[in-house]
């Protein structure tokens, strides 16, 4: 039988340099992040994404890498790595991997070798003797980034490079290139990963620049030959994939079930964030409505932040205004012209209520909730760092010296910590809410513990439910004859709504604190502002 475990799972992301520090030299490393597991655990999450963390120089946070067979001596050892899986394994917590295949450094071995002349590896690499004319065409990081080529005096030919340029990229279509990734693949499955975020997909998936082989002229091919691979080796692995795509694109990369099994639901994240800049649901009951069927193995991945930059490229213009007036108003707080670089609790004011219904909805969403290190507990940013790093600050963990993140000397420290005055560590960190009733770790333990008590949000069929009350998304996940019914508020202003008639009998699974009036027979129901409820039907109250 195949184990589909992610369909009811809940993700952890983290970066291993801003989690914890075991060792006093100001970064965080795999033996403070086994120390701190218990956190993870006690939170509920049954999985854990690490970003990269093999040798680089750094440069993009990682995703340059110089070695994909190795730990950074930064973040400790291969034994160090191995500990912390078996701690992991221990609490029953599966563990992805980032999977930066797109491109390497341009100081890894394989391209230095590639730019000598008669190199055995130069077609590992998108090479152009001639000036290519999309030159400045597809850039990724516009008002960073100079161009997608740059000319190698060593090779005396360009290279490509969808990222950075000191990112080139690897050419996919190469028989090498491609068992070298298996090969990276299986080392890490056989070292206690259970699968791996697969970064930039449409990119990595993309011909420009090189002519493909007959059996690679479908570009989603290759998504077969990595699934086919990770099946064999490790039945129960998972392909969760970085892909801001369409709905319309969805087939294309889950296939009928021999392609990718998750993938990040980027279209749903941004019209998230305009239903909350507008307090109105229909922006995400919009895109709930075109969401393809998809096979038994596929899901999103729902997320409200992750350690990019609030991607809002694929809202119309006048969409893409609101949400920065209301989240971003400030140059300072955009990115590329297209994101914002703030943490959720910031957008929304530090208003507690509100950010317990929107890490709720989260939840509440069909797919896979992942949750971004810190939002448990409403941390904040710091815009004074460059590009997407405002939001990759240490972790706060007490109100000690660098928020118990580490005892190096604060200059030492891989990144300040955020200390102004309303998201500082003084009064947001770990200990201060672990067990204070009504904080915001107490409630994402609470939703985090509903949501894996109902496997009919991952697994079930969702429907959009009219309650007569525009500012509430009402959602209703069936699966195997149980359903699931979760409402959501998304305006500060009370709303008044009314289930339809052949809405079965409720138990109550969850609520806002502040809005737990009894239900009433004829089903007239109360949310105060940005007030929400969870609800089991068909079941009689208890």
């Amino acid at each position: 039988m195949i184990d589909l475990w992610y369909k009811n799972a809940v993700i952890y992301c983290l970066d291993v340099e801003t989690f914890m520090d075991s060792n006093g030299d100001g970064i965080g490393d795999f033996r403070g992040l086994a120390h701190r597991l218990d956190h993870i655990e006690a939170l509920g999450a049954t999985c854990l994404w690490l970003l990269p963390f093999y040798p680089s120089p750094n440069r993009d946070n990682g995703y340059d890498i110089t070695d994909y067979y190795g730990v950074d001596p930064r973040f400790g050892t291969l034994g160090d790595f191995v500990e912390f899986t078996r701690a992991a394994r221990d609490r029953g917590l599966r563990i992805i991997l980032d999977l930066v295949v797109n491109h390497t450094s341009v100081d890894h071995p394989w391209f230095q070798d590639a730019r000598q002349p008669g190199s055995p590896r130069r077609d590992w690499y998108v090479w152009s003797k001639e000036q290519p004319k999309d030159l400045h065409e597809g850039m990724v990081f516009p008002g960073v980034q100079e161009s997608t080529w740059t000319w190698d005096e060593v090779a005396g030919a360009w290279y490509m490079h969808r990222f950075f340029k000191h990112q080139p990229d690897l050419n996919i279509t190469n028989p090498e290139v491609r068992e070298e990734i298996e090969r990276i693949m299986g080392f890490w499955l056989q070292l206690g990963a259970t699968g791996f975020r697969l970064d930039a997909v449409p990119f990595l998936i993309e011909h420009r620049g090189v002519k493909p082989p007959e059996d690679l002229r479908d570009p989603y091919r290759y998504l077969v030959e990595l699934r086919n691979f990770l099946s064999w080796r490790e039945a129960e692995s998972v392909l969760l994939a970085e892909a801001n795509i369409e709905m319309k694109d969805a087939e294309a990369y889950f296939g009928s079930g021999e392609r990718l099994q998750m993938i990040f639901n980027f279209m749903l994240n941004q019209h998230v964030f305009l239903a909350l800049a507008r307090g109105q649901a229909e922006p995400v009951e919009r895109v709930l409505r075109q969401s393809p069927k998809l096979p038994l193995i596929g899901q999103w991945g729902t997320f409200l932040r992750n350690h990019d930059e609030l991607d809002l490229g694929r809202l119309g213009e006048a969409e893409r205004a609101e949400v920065f007036a209301a989240f971003g108003p400030e140059p300072r707080m955009q990115a590329f012209g297209r994101g914002i670089r703030r943490r959720l609790a910031p957008m929304l004011g530090g208003d507690t209520r509100r950010i317990a219904m929107a890490q709720s909805l989260m939840f509440a969403l069909p797919g896979t909730p992942v949750i971004w290190y810190g939002e448990e507990i409403g941390m904040g940013e710091d815009l004074s760092q460059p590009e997407r790093w405002p939001v990759r600050t240490p972790m706060q963990w007490n109100e000690e010296a660098n928020a118990g993140f580490s005892t190096a000397p604060p200059g030492r420290l891989v990144r300040p910590v955020v200390s102004d005055a309303q998201f500082g560590f003084q009064r947001v960190n770990v200990a201060a809410q672990r067990n204070r009733h009504g904080s915001l770790l107490e409630h994402c333990r609470r939703v985090v513990d509903t949501r894996r008590a109902c496997p009919e949000i991952g697994w079930g069929v969702c429907k959009v439910l009219d309650v007569g009350a525009p500012t509430v998304l009402a959602l209703r996940s069936e699966w195997q004859g149980a359903a699931v019914l979760t409402l959501h508020n998304l305006a500060d202003a009370p709303a008044e709504l009314r289930l339809p008639p052949e809405t079965g009998p409720l138990r109550r699974l969850l609520t806002d604190a502040a809005d737990d009036a009894p239900e009433t027979a004829d089903r007239p129901l109360r949310l105060e502002g940005h007030g929400f409820r969870w609800f089991r039907e068909g079941c009689e109250r208890r």
